[in-house]
């Protein structure tokens, strides 16, 4: 998270200076130095930093002013505040003028980096967020809900957007919950029909008799219980579009006199004699394979042509991962004011349970997420805790494929081992924190700790890394220019 990361280190100390620049340089980062507030300033107003390191107690300038004319300069740039005179009332003082955290001298080296890693990870965050929601606002100007930036959406974009301004008949194909019925509307927001009604049919929902009636009508008398005339939903979208929800599951019967409609734009009220003219566009979707329908006879094949005229193509989620971001932006946006929650965001390990989900249920399902996740939060970012059970454990017990081995293998071992990766792992990704570590595989660090004396777990060590003492700090540096855990650094 630090490699290529910029930091601006402001400072009057020298030593301190060179400190905190050898352990950000270690990690890949690229480091400026200033000795004042105002240097840094002037460093700032030049080009752009993913973090400030800032000291409160320095001459002209201090700390504190230094905070607020960067808050001036960049808002979103995340400003760490170090001091050796700590009080819980500097430290709220500090956080409300705007700093990201404040660290007090002296400090585990460890524990800067981490804060350090927080920063950058949140500008970043910041950062994407922006452009994500560029693009949703580009988008939603011209296909309402319907949200995607992969080379599939594209494709589906460019069809909408060829197809709308015609007449003809159009085909939605794709497995439920992927927004068949928002490219419906979209292909209506963009026709010349626009100003006139777009209904949908549940197809399935209803008996053949009761669909007939709701889509043609039907005259008084026409069954029991039909004391009044009734207009059908093809004359109430007349000059409009009517939307044929789950086509598939429309009763052969009906789908003759539905195929009449198309071919003659016409119908008869049932029960009634005369002949009504329409003009309505038919848009279908189905989550089913209608080929093999008609192959089966269980529906009609000169339909199904008369249907298929143009194919949209809607992909499910698991074939478009480029898009769960933005999705989850999306709905961030959308369930966050409905619920008084602004500025809400997931964490890096959120986002990354949910781009490596296979989304059975497609937009739909993860759509649901994020609104649960919204409801349950209690603070703006959103934890792996608050992402439901089946996303969090798909990770976990993902087993890969093998082929066993004629002699078999040892159960035992190959646990022994899974959990011995598996905490190498978590170590890695929590930066070498027992605690928080454990917080991640949702154990006690008791626990944890027993299980790495158990499987005999060392800490890794980048390649040419300079070994530790027994407090890891970096005292006993090959590099004797950063002292134990910067303690012997100057204090303010």
């Amino acid at each position: 998270m630090l490699r290529d990361a910029s930091v601006l280190i402001i400072d009057d100390e020298e030593i301190m200076r060179d400190i905190l620049q050898t352990l950000l340089e270690r990690e890949g980062s690229t480091v400026s130095l200033a000795a004042s507030g105002e240097a840094g300033l002037e460093l700032a107003r030049s080009r752009s930093f993913d973090v400030a390191v800032v000291d409160v107690m320095m001459p002209g300038i201090g700390g504190i002013e230094t905070l607020d004319e960067l808050n001036k300069l960049d808002p979103d740039l995340p400003v760490i505040l170090i001091t050796a005179y700590a009080s819980v009332e500097n430290a709220i003082a500090a956080m409300k003028r705007g700093a990201f955290d404040y660290i007090t001298k002296p400090f585990k080296n460890d524990k800067f980096l981490v804060v350090v890693r927080n920063a950058v990870e949140r500008r970043r965050l910041v950062a994407e967020n922006r452009t994500l929601r560029e693009t949703l606002r580009a988008q939603s100007n011209q296909f309402s809900e319907i949200i995607g930036r992969s080379g599939t959406m594209r494709k589906v974009f460019d069809l909408i957007a060829q197809a709308a301004p015609s007449r003809t008949t159009i085909l939605i194909e794709g497995e439920s919950g992927t927004g068949k019925e928002l490219v419906a509307r979209a292909l209506h927001a963009n026709s010349s029909r626009s100003d006139q009604p777009c209904i949908t049919v549940n197809s399935g929902s209803l008996p053949p008799d009761l669909l007939e009636s709701n889509l043609f009508g039907h005259v008084k008398g026409a069954f029991t219980g039909a004391v009044a005339p009734k207009k059908g939903l093809f004359e109430l979208a007349d000059c409009g579009t009517i939307f044929f929800d789950e086509i598939g599951s429309v009763p052969l019967e009906t789908q003759a006199k539905l195929l009449r409609v198309i071919q003659e734009r016409e119908f008869m009220r049932l029960g009634g004699v005369d002949t009504i003219k329409v003009d309505v566009r038919i848009i279908a979707a189905t989550n089913i394979d209608l080929k093999s329908m008609v192959e089966d006879g269980r529906f009609r094949e000169d339909l199904y042509y008369r249907l298929h005229v143009i194919k949209v193509e809607l992909p499910p989620l698991r074939d478009r991962p480029d898009d769960v971001r933005l999705l989850v932006h999306h709905f961030l946006d959308k369930y966050g004011p409905e619920n008084d929650k602004e500025g809400l965001e997931l964490t890096p390990d959120a986002l990354d349970l949910m781009e490596e989900y296979d989304w059975p249920g497609n937009v739909r399902e993860l759509e649901n997420a994020i609104e649960r996740a919204v409801v349950l939060a209690t603070g703006t970012r959103i934890g792996p805790e608050l992402i439901p059970d089946a996303v969090r454990t798909s990770r976990a017990f993902q087993i890969p494929e093998f082929v066993m081995p004629a002699e078999g293998i040892s159960l035992k071992e190959v646990v022994a081992a899974f959990e011995t990766q598996l905490i190498e792992r978590t170590l890695v990704a929590a930066g070498g924190v027992q605690k928080r570590a454990a917080e991640m595989l949702n154990i006690k660090p008791t626990t944890l700790n027993e299980m790495i004396k158990r499987h005999d777990i060392r800490p890794r060590r980048r390649r040419g890394a300079a070994r530790r003492g027994p407090d890891d700090s970096a005292s006993s540096s090959a590099d004797p220019s950063v002292p134990d855990d910067a303690a012997g650094g100057p204090l303010d």
